[in-house]
């Protein structure tokens, strides 16, 4: 009787580990609804923080709006 329940808890715990690991691991980006005018104000205050140069400003800047033409 020890046996029987010994193996049976053996078997549910292989396919409680084995559905644990699918084959597929599909990663959700999270959505972030931050506007364009806000991300620009953030750009302007890490370069007048100093965490951006003038150049690494304008780079990120253009970038930006060209990601939405």
């Amino acid at each position: 009787m020890y046996r029987t329940g010994l193996s049976a808890v053996a078997v549910m715990a292989a396919l409680l580990l084995s559905a644990c690991s699918s084959a597929t691991t599909d990663v959700l980006q999270p959505t972030v609804s931050v506007s364009i005018g806000q991300q620009l104000i953030d750009l302007k205050k890490a370069k007048d923080a100093g965490a951006l140069s003038e150049k690494e400003y304008q780079a990120q800047v253009k970038r930006l709006i060209d990601s939405v033409r």
